[in-house]
């Protein structure tokens, strides 16, 4: 009789063990919307916000212009064609810093581009060779500051700045400080074509900004960008060629700044040695509004995306009511200094900041 309760199958365990599992899981699931894996998200939430306080602002000012749903989808689409430019700029800008660098010639690349495409010499090949020379412009002007900043071991700042300044002069130079009208139809076309109502300068916005988004986090290319802007000596023990890749983001960034000078011609018809002045200022504080550190390491491409939209929107705001361009750039900067300071909050930097500051003011 004891032999066969011996032989006898084990009591099955109690049914607490799934209810327990799944009192782990919801924790879990917390714990990623609290720590780093939720914070972009919450980031991107607060933006929208900002967009939804500017639309009832707009709503509350022009009451007479929000009840006007065709007005109010024309606005819509002038809003995002406003950003289309600088957005396509932020994407390479966005890269750069989160690599831990900056590119203060943006702006100087696009009006070089720009002007190089629209000579006479290179309006005679076509469109094809316009958005061509446009590209490869874009491409080495920023390979060029790629190689000054990392084997010529300057500083991001000094080696852009320089750029802007040679990039300036060198747009004058071509066009010998005159306006050159493009000729093509086919570019011009870009800035004026609508595909399904929504303007073809959108599109080509959405494709840069996905290309980007694709790069930044799902490919080897994004991950050692955020390595080498969180840490450069961790990345080159890691085995990631610092030096080259860096190289690589500069690149990027001049490539989104050629693809910027072909929709900025097509919108203008024309192109000058003066176009796309202080784009380097937008696009640097459209990802800063975007969360992305200006230390290196962190950022991404969706955050940038709406900054741009932000400034774009308040710039329709002032111009729907008639405020002047002075009052909406003191707002700009305020804008891009509270958030440098909600950053600086965030990760402990002001924290530091303020002592170091009691030590040596005691």
């Amino acid at each position: 009789m004891s032999e066969a309760t011996d032989t006898s199958l084990p009591a099955q365990s109690p049914p607490v063990e799934r209810a327990e599992t799944a009192k782990v899981d919801a924790p879990a699931k917390l714990s990623w919307w609290r720590g780093d894996g939720g914070e972009g998200a919450k980031r991107n939430l607060g933006l929208l916000a900002v967009l939804v306080v500017l639309v009832v602002i707009g709503i509350l000012t022009r009451p007479d212009l929000y009840g006007d749903p065709n007005w109010v989808w024309g606005n819509t689409l002038t809003i995002l064609k406003l950003a289309s430019v600088v957005g396509v700029v932020t994407v390479g800008m966005t890269f750069v810093i989160i690599g831990g660098g900056i590119d203060l010639s943006v702006g100087a690349i696009v009006a070089l581009a720009g002007v190089w495409c629209t000579t006479v010499a290179t309006q005679s090949y076509g469109a094809g060779g316009m958005i061509f020379t446009a590209l490869t412009v874009g491409l080495a002007v920023g390979v060029v500051n790629g190689l000054l900043v990392s084997y010529g071991r300057l500083v991001p700042f000094i080696a852009t700045l320089a750029m802007l300044v040679a990039a300036r002069g060198l747009a004058a130079e071509i066009s010998d400080k005159q306006t050159q009208v493009s000729g093509n139809t086919f570019i011009n076309g870009i800035a004026s074509t609508n595909v399904l109502g929504i303007p073809l300068l959108v599109y080509i916005l959405v494709a840069v900004v996905a290309a980007g988004w694709v790069l930044l986090n799902r490919t080897t290319f994004g991950r050692r960008t955020v390595a080498v802007g969180g840490n450069p000596e961790a990345a080159r023990l890691a085995g990631i060629n610092v030096r080259r890749h860096t190289v690589l983001l500069y690149a990027l960034s001049g490539l989104c700044c050629g693809i910027a000078a072909v929709m900025l011609t097509a919108q203008a018809t024309s192109a000058q040695a003066a176009m796309a002045n202080l784009y380097e200022l937008d696009a640097i504080a459209a990802a800063i509004i975007g969360g992305t550190l200006l230390s290196g390491g962190r950022g991404t491409i969706i955050g940038s995306l709406l900054g741009v939209i932000i400034f774009s929107t308040i710039t329709n705001l002032f111009a729907i009511n008639n405020l002047s361009a002075e009052a909406q750039n003191m707002v700009k900067g305020g804008i891009i200094v509270a958030a440098v300071l909600v950053q600086q909050v965030q990760f402990g930097s002001l924290t530091q900041f303020l002592a170091r500051n009691r030590a040596t003011t005691t």
